[in-house]
């Protein structure tokens, strides 16, 4: 409304909002217009932030990314942002390394049978799998 009043009359501005007009400029004469505006401010950037992130940002994450934007903003008051605007972090789940045993390759017998102790040298040679995921393929 601060911006548009040149354009438009406070009176008709505030019925289309449903505001009065003196509680238009009590805003205005009030101290706290400046913060809300910088609260706003703040509540924009923080969005962007948690967005820019992917959703996985916590407090401590998230203020490094807001100081690259020279946004200084403490822990507390950026916690209790995030809980204001009902922003959480996404946790990505843990990687569960299994065997698809539900396949039609042949499968090689145990033939080791949980001994590890060789008599002699060369008698036994075991080797483990490596899970690596580049993409959505896994690699052996």
């Amino acid at each position: 409304m601060k911006q548009q009043r040149k354009q438009y009359p406070i009176s008709q501005m505030a019925q289309w909002l449903g505001l009065s007009r003196s509680g238009f400029y009590n805003w205005l004469q009030s101290k706290s217009a400046p913060k809300q505006a910088h609260r706003l401010l703040l509540e924009v950037k923080i969005r962007a932030a948690h967005a820019h992130g992917r959703m996985t940002y916590g407090p401590r994450r998230l203020q490094k990314e807001l100081a690259a934007d020279e946004v200084q903003i403490g822990l507390s008051q950026l916690r209790y942002l995030r809980r204001r605007l009902g922003l959480r972090c996404i946790q990505a789940k843990k990687f569960k390394a299994t065997t698809h045993s539900n396949h039609s390759l042949p499968v090689k017998e145990n033939l080791l049978g949980q001994c590890f102790e060789p008599v002699k040298p060369n008698e036994m040679w075991v080797s483990d799998i490596s899970y690596s995921t580049p993409s959505q393929r896994s690699l052996h």
